[in-house]
């Protein structure tokens, strides 16, 4: 599994000009519970008690339950976790003889914060024993007045030249790596340049991410690479 950093104790705060509005702050913790599985949750959560704070953590919640569960009437992250830790120990005395076990790892944190938008990374492994487990990482990208998702169209202004600039930086990226695939079609299945379902913001610059099958072969893994600030200013509605 490839990790995203985690810090411990990260804690932010955001000046706003509306005094109605409480500076955000932002504390990652530990779920300390004991579980059959092999169960890790290290969450990132807006600790301020406000609206926009409740909106995030729960917007960060939900993202969760949705990849770990196929279950509408799950609620909860309690509920996801104790369900998939049920399902393996069902699992167990179903096949009493088997030695695998069962991997749920989640982590989260905050890459990039500034008074327009709020970068939060979330990285979800699970593993029920096949062949591979299941590794993804998602962006989400919050406008820090509202705690509402920002949309990749509320981000980046033209999206069809800024797939233009994407994919020089992707061409770009190849040749540092110097990676054995030479023809974008070669990622693409074929077809030509295709923006990520994944783009957030870190101190680096913008960074564009392909999950696991996305593009190439699992044996490939992630696909990423950044495009600095200084070249995709242009293209930014929030920095």
């Amino acid at each position: 599994m490839k990790k995203i950093k985690v810090l411990i104790v990260f804690v932010v705060v955001l000046f706003s000009c509306d005094e109605e509005i409480k500076p955000l702050t932002f504390k990652t913790n530990e779920i300390s519970k004991a579980f059959d599985a092999e169960i890790t949750v290290i969450l990132t959560k807006a600790t301020t008690d406000n609206n926009i704070s409740n909106a995030i953590n729960t917007t960060i919640e939900n993202e969760i339950i949705k990849a770990i569960s196929d279950s509408k009437n799950i609620k909860t992250l309690d509920e996801a976790l104790s369900t998939f830790n049920t399902e393996f120990v069902n699992f167990k005395k179903d096949f009493p003889e088997g030695e695998q076990s069962w991997s749920l790892n989640i982590e989260s944190e905050v890459t990039y914060i500034s008074t327009e938008i709020v970068t939060i990374a979330l990285s979800i492994y699970t593993d029920k024993g096949g062949a591979h487990g299941n590794d993804t990482i998602s962006f989400l990208n919050f406008d820090p007045n509202t705690g509402n998702l920002f949309a990749i169209q509320d981000i980046i202004e033209n999206t069809e030249a800024f797939k233009t600039l994407a994919e020089k930086h992707f061409k770009s990226s190849l040749k540092s790596e110097d990676s054995d695939k030479s023809n974008i079609e070669d990622f693409f299945f074929g077809e030509p340049f295709q923006l990520p379902k994944n783009i957030g913001f870190t101190d680096d610059g913008l960074v564009l991410l392909y999950n696991v099958y996305e593009i190439a072969s699992y044996d490939q893994g992630y696909t990423e690479f950044v495009i600095p600030f200084s070249n995709a200013k242009p293209y930014l509605k929030v920095n």
